[in-house]
């Protein structure tokens, strides 16, 4: 890890984030853009991503169901599973997914426009390359990963349900009655609302680090690595917030 990681990256993404909305609310984005833009992020990664928690969810199902059980409550098997897979594993597994996928895509294109000299010719057009370049995606990102995460949420309860009927035996009514039961709308609300927020952060910050790429083609393959480690990064600690803000003030 480098120095590029440090407050002023940070400093970076929230102000490429506000020229980005301004140049949104300042009505410049094409909707066609955008929905290109959510065709590449949201659509080419849900495959990957329907299949990481459904794989996800189902190992934790394989390895509890056991265990509730022998102790007499497997009845609760379904909720506690709903609970795991739409407070973390669906919107952490799904945002990580598609920074990875798409994250890393975001990076080389805008990196490879930058060190074309592609980027300085907007700027002779009079154009603000941080909106032209930005807004579509973090727009495009945030409303695809909330979609493909509230898809991962329904594809891993499913897996949990037909890893615990063929492994232990239990119903499908037995279990989707544990979900409804155990299951709660703000828990829903707030894998909502992760989703959105983890599509703008990948948006961001991957665009960030293509646009701060200079040099040639080794250039922008070493950006695409660092996206993916600061996009993690930072993804695992917005979900850290979220979860401090919005669980441990309960207590």
């Amino acid at each position: 890890m480098n120095n590029n990681f440090n407050i002023s990256f940070l400093g970076q993404c929230v102000q490429n984030f506000i020229s980005a909305m301004k140049y949104t609310f300042g009505g410049n984005v094409a909707l066609k853009s955008v929905i290109t833009q959510a065709a590449r992020i949201g659509f080419d990664s849900l495959g990957i991503s329907l299949m990481i928690v459904f794989i996800a969810a189902s190992v934790i199902a394989l390895q509890v169901s056991n265990q509730f059980l022998m102790s007499g409550a497997d009845t609760y098997i379904g909720g506690f599973l709903a609970i795991a897979l739409i407070r973390e594993i669906a919107p952490g597994f799904a945002a990580l997914a598609i920074g990875a996928r798409a994250g890393t895509a975001i990076t080389a294109q805008i990196a490879n426009m930058k060190v074309t000299s592609q980027v300085d010719a907007m700027k002779v057009l009079h154009v603000n390359p941080i909106g032209y370049y930005f807004a579509p995606r973090i727009i495009a990102g945030a409303f695809s990963v909330m979609c493909v995460v509230v898809l991962a949420e329904f594809i891993g309860i499913l897996g949990g349900m037909l890893v615990s009927y063929f492994s232990v035996g239990l119903h499908p009514n037995r279990y989707f009655n544990s979900v409804w039961l155990m299951l709660n709308t703000k828990d829903i609300y707030i894998s909502i609302f992760k989703g959105f927020l983890f599509g703008a952060i990948i948006s961001t910050v991957c665009a960030t680090v293509g646009y701060n790429t200079v040099g040639g083609a080794k250039n922008v393959g070493e950006s695409t690595t660092k996206s993916a480690i600061y996009c993690t990064i930072y993804l695992l600690l917005a979900d850290l917030l979220v979860a401090f803000l919005f669980y441990a003030s309960n207590h």
